[in-house]
């Protein structure tokens, strides 16, 4: 393994953890509908459980209402279930076959709890970076050890790693920055 490789492997590694943090800030809700909201609440399916998106059709109505439309007449009422029992805190209503999911307004106290929520998120992503630049660094020590680099090799790949480092946690101070104000707003 080479330096080049340490530095290649920990930058893909970083790019992950933020596409993680992506993913996971995507699902903390805001005052908006959108349909992803939906995508991890399952539906009994014949006897498996799928993602509501693989019996329905979601889109949004307006800003604050998500609709499900059913592919099959049956469904509706087990989607409606889904969505009802989820830890989303939604209440669907359905109007023949179409379900119609109202986004409730957060309140301020819901507000503050949930930019909690993303700040742990970003920390926790943070705490992942880092790990992996611990990681790689105790790679190219182990090189040096080995006698496969030299000293000035070594310090320059704990220097480029650093740096790599430092422009991820920066990337997402920004995510989880965005994500709070998207939050706070009403």
């Amino acid at each position: 393994m080479s330096i080049a490789d340490i530095k290649k492997n920990a930058e893909a590694k970083m790019a992950k953890s933020v596409e993680a943090l992506k993913n996971e800030l995507h699902k903390i809700r805001t005052g908006r509908a959108h349909p992803g909201i939906l995508d991890q609440v399952s539906v009994d399916y014949y006897g498996s459980e799928v993602p509501i998106s693989q019996v329905a059709n979601v889109t949004l109505l307006d800003a604050r209402t998500i609709s499900v439309q059913p592919w099959e007449k049956g469904m509706g009422a087990k989607i409606e279930k889904a969505i009802r029992e989820s830890d989303l805190g939604l209440n669907p209503s359905t109007q023949g076959e179409l379900i119609r999911v109202p986004m409730p307004p957060l309140t301020e106290e819901r507000r503050r709890e949930l930019t909690k929520v993303v700040r742990n998120a970003g920390e926790d992503a943070k705490v992942a970076v880092r790990n992996l630049r611990r990681d790689a660094n105790e790679q190219a020590k182990k090189l040096l050890k080995d006698k496969e680099i030299s000293e000035d090799d070594e310090r320059r790949s704990l220097d480029e790693v650093q740096k790599l480092t430092d422009r991820t946690v920066v990337e997402i101070d920004k995510l989880v920055s965005a994500k709070e104000a998207e939050v706070m707003a009403v």
